[in-house]
């Protein structure tokens, strides 16, 4: 305490500001409105001053010894520790002693608790401090003598206080008598006995521990709903391909973390393909999983035109600056097709995906082949990775290997370990890499990981997929081999005689379709799985087929039609060599 600063409300203070008034002032120039002169000490009322004041007393300089401000300054010594603690609002207790026996408690103590009995031990006497847990904290203040504070601790009474035990050390009692404030140690733990005790200070928090604690609700309340909207947003349930083995997780951040923008999406694109989808915006809360959802929906309509990852990417980057300028996502976008055994990719800004084949070597797909979207400006282009029978690939986010402690790269050649030895279903593999890394409730970020298998399948599960296919050379002779190939090939899958006919009209009409408007080369595919038997059409020209309506007197443009009624799906894509395929399905019977 600045003792100066405050001195005008002790005793004496008027002398020291008059005789600094006074100093270099002659009494011909000191009117009625000057401080008058300040009188003599306590022993003369009636005189002066008894030493002028000197130039060391000027400014800050050093007190002179002996001099009258010195003596005038008042002592903490000299402050009753009692008039202290009783005009304190917080409510003070001392207890003394191995059993805490009450020393000693202010007004403000007593007025909120009771009028306590001096002597008793604070077990009985204090019931409050077993209700706040403070018994052992004192125990422990009184053995190793340092102050110690715990705070916002809660009563019964729905009252919070900060709560300070501090060491004290009592004079020794002059009668001597046992249990008065004195036994601290004793002679066993080495020297003579000393005084020993704990001053309990309780500051009333309620008012800040209530204002806190609807803090923390709204917060909890708001990373519930932007939870919410997050899960909402990801898919209920994946789709899942004929051809693959497919499982996702998403692990939101710890509760001292805002939601992030984490997604995955699985979408079957027909024919047997299937494009896999994981992204991050940049950013914490709703806002963040707003845009998320816009992207993933986008991501969705545009995989329904069935175009090459690159171009699925560029339509995104144009989207993601719409949407938000200030928003940056990452994003992976790859298409799996079960004929090629290879997964084709485009990367926006994201880690790279690994895939581990049945012999548990891992391989890590190239850098990303583009910016993260929201960029503008720049061209992404597509990858390849190869994904064979019994290979395994994992997607994630950057929550999954990201460490405050270590370098990404770090992250992902750990992930990359983890995944050589982890073998199961997808789920399975999920689980086990999700603790390989660490990632557990209170992660401080966001994780989404999306892993696929492509089985081996052996034994009877292998009768139920089977490819066939047949290269269309010649003219309008190769329509009638095409329907003796598809008809010998249906009846030799055994399938119903309803099915083999309506699989031999589509391929007809589809090899026709490409005869009459595609160019060579042209190849008729069968494929079958276990679930659906997929015909599809291949020719050399980009200019894709349309639906429409074909008047009485027209002699064409109904192949599309008949197909379309037929089949349970059908569409069309470009295919990178420059070409198309033109596609439809069948669901088979249970």
């Amino acid at each position: 305490m600045n003792f100066t600063r405050w001195s005008a409300r002790f005793p004496g203070t008027q002398r020291r500001a008059a005789a600094r008034t006074d100093h270099g002032v002659s009494p011909s120039k000191r009117g009625e409105g000057s401080v008058p002169a300040a009188r003599g000490g306590r022993n003369d009322p009636s005189g002066p001053e008894p030493a002028p004041r000197g130039p060391e007393d000027e400014g800050h300089g050093p007190t002179a010894a002996g001099s009258t401000s010195a003596q005038i300054l008042p002592s903490p010594d000299d402050l009753s520790a009692r008039d202290i603690l009783g005009r304190l609002p917080a409510h003070v207790a001392l207890v003394y002693g191995p059993e805490h026996r009450v020393a000693y408690v202010n007004e403000a103590y007593a007025a909120a608790f009771g009028a306590r009995s001096i002597g008793a031990p604070a077990r009985e006497a204090l019931p409050e401090f077993e209700e706040l847990g403070l018994l052992p904290l004192l125990e422990q203040v009184l053995r190793s003598r340092k102050p110690r504070t715990v705070k916002s601790r809660r009563a019964p009474s729905g009252s919070s206080y900060t709560i300070t035990c501090t060491p004290v050390t009592f004079p020794e009692p002059e009668n001597g008598e046992a249990g008065a404030p004195g036994a601290g140690r004793t002679p066993e733990d080495g020297g003579e006995a000393q005084p020993g005790g704990v001053m309990v200070h309780l500051a009333d928090v309620t008012d800040h521990a209530e204002a806190a604690e609807r803090l923390r609700t709204s917060e909890r309340r708001q990373r519930e709903a932007a939870v919410t909207l997050q899960r909402s947003l990801l898919p209920q349930e994946l789709e899942e391909p004929d051809d693959l083995r497919v499982a996702a997780t998403y692990q939101p951040g710890g509760t001292e973390a805002a939601v992030g923008g984490d997604w995955y999406d699985v979408i079957t694109l027909g024919a047997g393909r299937t494009a896999l989808v994981i992204g991050d915006v940049m950013g914490r809360g709703v806002r963040a999983a707003a845009v998320m959802g816009q992207l993933r929906t986008a991501v969705r309509a545009y995989a329904r035109l069935d175009l090459p990852p690159h171009e699925v990417l560029q339509l995104l980057d144009g989207l993601a600056a719409e949407i938000d300028a200030s928003q940056i996502a990452t994003c992976v976008y790859a298409v799996h097709d079960p004929n090629e055994g290879r997964l084709v990719y485009a990367s926006a800004g994201h880690l790279p995906i690994l895939v581990r084949d049945e012999d548990g070597t891992v391989r890590r797909a190239d850098d990303a082949t583009g910016p993260p979207l929201g960029t503008g400006g720049w061209l992404h282009t597509s990858g390849t990775i190869p994904l064979s029978p019994g290979a395994t690939a994992v997607l994630y986010t950057d929550g999954l290997v990201e460490r405050r402690s270590e370098d990404i790269d770090e992250g992902v050649a750990a992930l990359e370990r983890a995944l050589s030895g982890a073998t199961g279903t997808p789920q399975v593999i999920c689980d086990r890499l999700m603790r390989a890394l660490g990632v557990g409730a209170d992660h401080d970020d966001d994780v989404a990981v999306l892993v696929l298998q492509h089985p081996t399948r052996t034994g009877p599960d292998a009768e139920l997929f089977h490819n066939a296919a047949l290269e269309l050379l010649g003219g309008v002779e190769a329509a009638p081999r095409a329907r003796a190939f598809a008809s010998g090939v249906l009846a030799s899958w055994r399938f119903p005689v309803e099915l083999c006919d309506l699989g031999v009209l589509a391929a007809s009409e589809l090899v026709a379709n490409s005869l009459q408007h595609g160019t060579p080369p042209m190849r008729l595919r069968l494929r079958r799985t276990d679930r659906r038997l997929i015909i599809e059409v291949t020719d050399g020209d980009d200019h894709l087929p349309r639906r429409r309506r074909a008047e009485p007197a027209d002699e064409a443009g109904r192949g599309i039609s008949i197909i379309a009624t037929i089949a349970s799906s059908w569409g069309s894509r470009r295919t990178p060599g420059g070409g198309k395929a033109v596609w439809c399905e069948f669901a088979l019977p249970d």
